[in-house]
């Protein structure tokens, strides 16, 4: 998605009219349009600066405009700033169209080949099944005998991420099977086709408004790679990497903790497995097809006077919340460790106690093979009101379940990440726990957050816009040197003239 696609939705929407000048695009959503679309040694800070002068909350401080005038000058001299052009007509470069027009010409004898049966490409290197049935039909015949030269695709992104492990000869394309795309909404939840692309199901989510876990699971996938790679990754093909290549999958991560199922096919059999079971079974082969994803609806059981048996609590309700560290917030970044915990809480507004059940606390990528359910947590906190004594002992499960495999960089940095999510999670249901209690107790020293490891202090930061501020001090001993001086023909290359000068000449 690039930054005009960005503009284009914008207007699209029902946000009050900009100042003159300005489009509706705010500043988060410009640099989310061009998170991963650019390699940062080209110079991102600028870049990002550029794309956010589109939106209507920009502050002109962040695009540095005051370094064409001096400092205490009230009013800005435009006359100052760079010409936007020369007043020419610019056209577009004839080599550029030629490539468009062999782009066309490749889409349009692509469309001709999928409408053919079985939809093969020069050498039958590729083929595009229009049914489940055709596509097991096709694994079963000689054409696809070896399944170590066949995979089987939608977006076929794992291919960015797994550069090395792409020894196929032959591709089947998934995307034209209706079942794989099919969205189901009922009284239990929603089920997504494994073919969904991660954007359309980010959409699906969040049209229903008012669902809590719906709409943090939505919130969560948009962190996940950027928008380009959301709008053609699968929502299955994230699992299946995630249950057979233990890619640190955050969808997987999130969807354990909601409690979500999958139905899968093997030639004729049909089956219906909880997330669990699926990620911790062998890891599936090319004739074990992923049909769907179900995901519960919890909202539906929010009001309850009697929990598991925990009688006199007037009112309970759902808590589920996500949580991951990564290197850079928004764009590519695999997290050190994620999270996700779901827990029904028993309230009575008597006693003003909270009594926990039907935990579900899912941890993933700190150096697993997948993601996983802290079933020992769960069943020291079923039932139980959120102390220091109970989370402490809580912490010390915790601390004993999250090893990461040997070789995984950082260990200790990772299990302290699980505690401090719990701890985050949990501290505002406590009752009587005091920071003076903290501080010489276990929950302290399990809240490790330094950076020994070499890891940075960073938790995600939401949708927190980019912005910096540079404050130089400067020594006067030696003056004039050392004075900041602007560059002769630094506003030549940054306008990119100077560069044209140099290839012309």
């Amino acid at each position: 998605m690039s930054i005009f696609s960005a503009l284009i939705n914008a207007d699209k929407t029902t946000r009050p009219q900009p100042p003159p000048g300005f489009s509706k695009l705010s500043v988060v959503e410009a640099e989310k349009a061009i998170a991963g679309n650019i390699c940062r040694c080209t110079g991102y800070r600028p870049i990002v600066d550029a794309s956010k002068s589109f939106a209507s909350n920009v502050d002109i401080e962040d695009l540095g405009l005051n370094a064409f005038w001096s400092k205490g000058e009230k009013n800005a001299n435009v006359d100052k700033l760079p010409l936007y052009s020369s007043g020419g007509i610019c056209t577009f470069p004839d080599f550029l169209k030629t490539e468009i027009r062999s782009s066309l010409n490749l889409i349009h004898s692509l469309t001709e080949s999928y409408q053919s049966n079985h939809a093969t490409l020069s050498e039958e290197c590729w083929y595009h099944p229009h049914s489940v049935n055709e596509l097991f039909d096709l694994l079963s015949s000689g054409q696809c005998a070896n399944e170590y030269n066949v995979k089987l695709v939608v977006g076929n992104t794992a291919s960015g991420v797994y550069k090395d492990l792409d020894p196929y000869e032959k591709y089947i394309d998934l995307s034209g099977i209706p079942e794989l795309s099919v969205i189901k909404k009922d009284n239990t939840g929603i089920e997504i086709g494994a073919a969904v692309t991660i954007s359309k199901a980010i959409e699906v989510l969040k049209e229903e408004n008012g669902t809590l876990v719906f709409s943090k699971i939505a919130d969560h996938m948009n962190k996940v790679a950027s928008h380009f790679v959301r709008n053609s990754a699968s929502l299955g093909g994230n699992i299946i990497m995630a249950q057979r290549s233990q890619f640190p999958s955050d969808i997987a991560t999130i969807l354990l903790a909601a409690g979500s199922s999958i139905c899968i096919q093997r030639v004729s059999e049909r089956r219906v497995l909880t997330l669990e079971e699926f990620l911790e079974s062998p890891p599936c082969d090319q004739n074990t097809l992923l049909l769907s994803i179900q995901i519960p609806r919890w909202d539906s059981v929010s009001k309850s006077s009697d929990i598991n048996g925990h009688l006199g609590y007037e009112e309970s309700t759902i808590l589920f919340e996500t949580y991951r560290a990564s290197p850079r917030p928004l764009g590519n970044a695999v997290a050190y460790l994620n999270s996700a915990f779901l827990v029904q809480i028993s309230f009575s507004k008597n006693s003003g106690n909270h009594i926990l059940d039907n935990l579900q606390l899912a941890f993933g990528a700190y150096g697993c093979k997948h993601a996983i359910r802290a079933r020992m947590v769960e069943k020291f906190l079923e039932g139980k009101q959120v102390t220091a004594a109970v989370l402490n002992e809580a912490i010390r499960l915790l601390r004993e379940m999250i090893v990461p495999e040997e070789g995984t960089p950082s260990p200790g940095y990772r299990s302290s990440l699980a505690v401090a999510f719990l701890f985050k999670f949990l501290y505002p249901l406590a009752k009587g726990l005091s920071s003076e209690r903290c501080n010489n107790g276990y929950v302290n020293s399990s809240l490790d957050m330094g950076s020994k490891d070499g890891f940075p202090n960073q938790l995600d930061r939401g949708d927190l816009p980019l912005s910096s501020n540079q404050v130089l001090g400067f020594n006067k001993d030696y003056f004039p040197v050392g004075e900041p001086i602007t560059k002769a023909g630094a506003e030549l290359q940054a306008s990119g003239i100077f560069f044209f000068l140099i290839i012309v000449l």
